[in-house]
């Protein structure tokens, strides 16, 4: 494919990162509310396309810098899986039984919550002319999110030995905890962006 969005493999591997990430969702809707066995092979699978979908989000950056091929499309379609990847698995992870206490649903709202205003303030800014990009305490949020997400997927999907297990457990609450940590504080620090632009007149 050398026309189109599609032309170039940043936007190629995001399109495919979206796939996944609706595969991903198909497994864990078809694991359902069962508890799961040692080395359920739905969880098995989740958990390495969880790994491998959040994995290239770096790859297709990288590409796109490397080769200096950033696209409107990317700059859209990129944030946007990222977005469905996450808030989608914290969901499912919320909902559904053996996974309920790791992800409580005011927790998932507070993310979402968080996405809604970042967005609405990113939409004003840029549309004054102004560039809005994401910070960095916005990267370590994401990175944060995965990696709770992976643990508790990670959890579920292979057999650990006891003292493992429990490091595990306590990784994962405090990943969670974290989670919520960098979610709010990754939204007050774009407010505060926000705030500084007004003030100086800018938007």
């Amino acid at each position: 494919m050398s026309e189109g969005v599609f032309a170039h493999w940043p936007n190629r591997i995001t399109m495919m990162r979206f796939v996944g990430s609706l595969v991903l969702f198909a497994l864990l809707e078809v694991k359902g509310k069962a508890t799961p066995e040692v080395l359920d092979p739905y969880l098995v699978v989740a958990f390495w396309l969880f790994i491998l979908i959040a994995a290239s989000d770096f790859l297709d950056g990288w590409l796109a810098r490397r080769g200096n091929t950033i696209t409107s499309f990317g700059r859209i379609a990129d944030p946007f899986v990222d977005k469905v990847l996450v808030i989608g698995a914290m969901v499912y992870l919320a909902v559904l039984p053996w996974s309920q206490p790791w992800f409580p649903a005011w927790i998932v709202v507070i993310v979402v919550a968080r996405e809604f205003l970042v967005t609405g303030i990113r939409g004003y800014v840029e549309s004054l002319g102004l560039a809005f990009p994401a910070d960095w305490f916005g990267k370590i949020k994401m990175i944060v999110q995965c990696i709770a997400l992976g643990i508790v997927l990670g959890l579920y999907a292979f057999r650990w030995p006891a003292p493992l297990r429990s490091f595990l457990e306590y990784a994962g609450h405090f990943f969670v905890w974290a989670t919520l940590l960098t979610t709010v504080g990754s939204g007050l620090s774009y407010v505060l962006k926000t705030r500084r632009l007004l003030l100086e007149g800018k938007a």
